[in-house]
């Protein structure tokens, strides 16, 4: 069955992001060491509390600037810690060619409200989708059941009506597991060729 509709997760598909920068930019007006920092922000809770809207971007950075000694204000934080990303150039022409077949695209992504105002500020093809769904505003996060379920309810679709590309086999599979038609992203001409034999381009 040819998808009616494709989903694309947005980290390390449609963009790809370094922790690493954001590290060195707060460390420069800190305390701490960039890559102590980048472990703080990578790998504690913390930031799965923030994209899961448990805490909000205030708290957020006030628990960094508190952990880190981060002399900058808030907002200089924000330009610090979003400016992470770069566009996957073939993806976001991936996705203009099947805009182009009149196919809607979604977003689903695991993320948080300064990563998303940067990139909607910062990369003009991410104005050019039928819907998103993000995890800070849903509560939940990929590869949870809830975050899929919004994406059919906003879409239309279910099972293999839709095509999901994302980068983590979790998220893949329990996508596969609702009955989506999904794609491992490994790199953009695999993802091409898997797209263009489901019929999508």
């Amino acid at each position: 069955m040819t998808p009616r509709a494709v989903i694309f997760d947005l980290g390390k598909v449609l963009v790809d992001f370094d922790y690493s920068h954001a590290g060195r930019r707060i460390a420069a007006r800190s305390a701490t060491p960039p890559e102590q920092i980048r472990q703080f922000i990578d790998h504690s809770p913390l930031l799965a509390e923030y994209e899961t809207g448990r805490v909000t971007t205030q708290q957020f950075f006030t628990t960094i600037r508190d952990a880190t000694g981060y002399a900058g204000t808030a907002a200089e934080f924000a330009a610090a810690f979003a400016d992470i990303f770069t566009a996957i150039t073939e993806m976001v022409e991936l996705h203009a060619a099947i805009r182009h077949t009149g196919r809607p695209t979604y977003i689903l992504s695991n993320t948080n409200e300064l990563a998303v105002g940067h990139i909607r500020s910062h990369f003009p093809f991410f104005s050019n989708f039928d819907g998103y769904v993000f995890s800070h505003e849903v509560g939940a996060m990929k590869p949870e059941a809830k975050i899929y379920e919004v994406v059919e309810e906003l879409s239309g679709h279910r099972g293999a009506d839709l095509v999901f590309i994302d980068d983590r086999m979790e998220n893949i599979a329990a996508a596969t597991a609702r009955g989506w038609q999904t794609v491992l992203q490994e790199t953009p001409t695999k993802t091409r060729a898997a797209l263009v034999k489901l019929g999508v381009l």
